[in-house]
């Protein structure tokens, strides 16, 4: 990607900094957390009988953290320095930015003690209560408003696309939030939700789905297109594909969420355009996959030495797994076996893990270094290590959740000739058993993995800062 020569002003990147190592430090409490739960899946006397620390009140507090936490502190801290790059100006009010970066961890904090207390609504990956909520909504606005602000007052006419998915990934995650979270208050941590049966579903779900198509993957997309660019020195492979893989997207990923409602009382016509729309959704997702792969073009090499690069180009051969596999599972007759099984948590995790924590570590591993006067991460060794230990903690987990998923849909369907089943569930908890210990290995490595990372972050800013000193102000701001 090519851009035009900065000004001679200084960009603000205290936020960009801020945000960017409590990325890391959030991304090993969730990741940690995960382990705990995936523990206590294999050994349940694990949580020794302690209600707070029960897997249904520490699996939503896995799931806030990595997402809200780890993702949410990365695309703001992403956000805050691409703007400001492809724009060529100062944020736009640096105050408002700071209270954007601590109301946000406010926002997490809270999490991190009432969920494990047990107040929750019930909706996925929108648990927290009614208060949390509004702190959400008031910190999501202002984050709005220096992002839209800073392309406001830019001094470049074009804007690129990488702001547009930051962009659209900021007002549709408000609006997902602010319908699906609409709620009556029955005291201080207590709400009804406003919408009743399988309307409450829908619209549940049509957030909890584009929350997965907004938050995890147009925002992170804003990162694969400024950052692959970047570390791989190359412009975009093609900038007309990415312009139709962003509006193809856009429009694709809000119809798609019915499809986690397959087989229950949502009407069967919304389950099939839901699956209609999910298969579309194919095209213009493995489209932006193509456009970031091509961007390497006369640039392979690289990736024999380049740790860097790597974590970003199989954040990509992810991503295209992830939307081949998502699209598939959505056909009625395949859901059929998958729903309710561990399969879908291995295709969740090959996304989450896969995707989003890859595509993240990479451009923390580019960002970083740069805000702390260095062109480098302080080991690149380590940086060869975690990607090793991540992908192959990767590829256990997964690998062991479409075995166990597969074979539980076998047996769930599995019927004796006079009709009667033939297994049991317990039988069906039995035989995921050892499954279930490879996915915790698995966990285990990627989390040892992201030890690693904030070892090499920490490294990073104590030797940058001292490297600052000597660096003329101007040539900080502008790497």
């Amino acid at each position: 990607m090519q851009e035009p020569n900065p000004p001679a002003a200084i960009y603000d990147d205290t936020a960009v900094r801020q945000f960017a190592l409590m990325s890391v430090v959030w991304g090993v409490v969730g990741m940690l957390v995960g382990v705990i739960i995936a523990t206590e899946l294999t050994w349940p006397e694990f949580s020794l009988g302690i209600p707070w620390l029960s897997y249904g009140r520490l699996r939503p507090l896995h799931t806030n953290a990595v997402i809200f936490a780890f993702g949410g502190c990365a695309l703001m801290a992403t956000s805050f320095h691409v703007v400001q790059r492809t724009c060529q100006v100062r944020l736009f009010a640096p105050a408002l930015a700071s209270f954007v970066f601590w109301g946000w961890q406010a926002v997490i904090v809270a999490a991190a003690i009432s969920l494990p207390l047990g107040y929750t609504t019930g909706k996925e990956y929108a648990e927290l209560e009614w208060p949390i909520d509004i702190l959400i909504a008031v910190v999501w606005v202002a984050y709005a408003v220096v992002f839209f602000g800073t392309i406001g007052i830019r001094k470049v006419r074009h804007i690129y696309v990488a702001n547009w998915f930051y962009g659209a990934f900021i007002i549709a995650v408000a609006l997902l939030h602010i319908v699906n979270s609409a709620e009556i208050p029955a005291g201080w941590m207590k709400s009804y939700s406003a919408y009743a049966g399988v309307q409450d579903a829908m619209v549940q779900w049509w957030y909890g789905h584009n929350a997965v198509g907004f938050f995890l993957t147009a925002g992170f997309l804003g990162m694969m297109y400024y950052y692959i660019p970047k570390q791989a020195g190359r412009p975009v492979y093609s900038y007309r594909l990415s312009i139709v893989h962003f509006w193809a997207l856009i429009f694709t990923y809000m119809w798609a969420g019915p499809h986690h409602l397959h087989y229950t009382a949502l009407p069967d016509w919304t389950q099939s355009l839901g699956m209609v729309f999910s298969l579309i959704l194919l095209a213009p997702s493995w489209g932006g996959m193509i456009n970031g792969v091509m961007t390497l073009s006369g640039a392979w090499y690289k990736l024999r030495t380049d740790p860097i690069l790597r974590f970003l180009i199989v954040a990509l051969s992810f991503y295209g797994m992830s939307t081949f596999e998502g699209p598939m599972m959505s056909i009625k007759t395949v859901n059929a076996l998958s729903h309710y099984t561990d399969w879908t948590v291995g295709h969740v995790h090959s996304g989450a893990l896969g995707w989003v924590g890859f595509i993240t570590m990479g451009s923390l591993y580019y960002l970083i270094p740069r805000m702390y006067g260095r062109t480098a991460m302080f080991s690149a060794k380590a940086i060869e290590a975690h990607f090793w230990m991540a992908t192959i903690g990767i590829v256990l987990y997964i690998a062991a959740m479409w075995i166990a998923g597969v074979m539980q849909g076998l047996m769930w369907r599995a019927i004796n000739p006079d009709g009667t089943l033939t297994y049991t569930f317990v039988e069906s908890v039995k035989a995921t058993f050892p499954f279930y210990v490879v996915r915790l290995a698995g966990g285990l490595l990627y989390l040892a993995g992201m030890l690693v990372m904030a070892w090499n972050v920490w490294m990073t800013v104590i030797s940058g800062r001292s490297a600052q000193a000597s660096i003329p102000a101007v040539a900080i701001a502008h790497a």
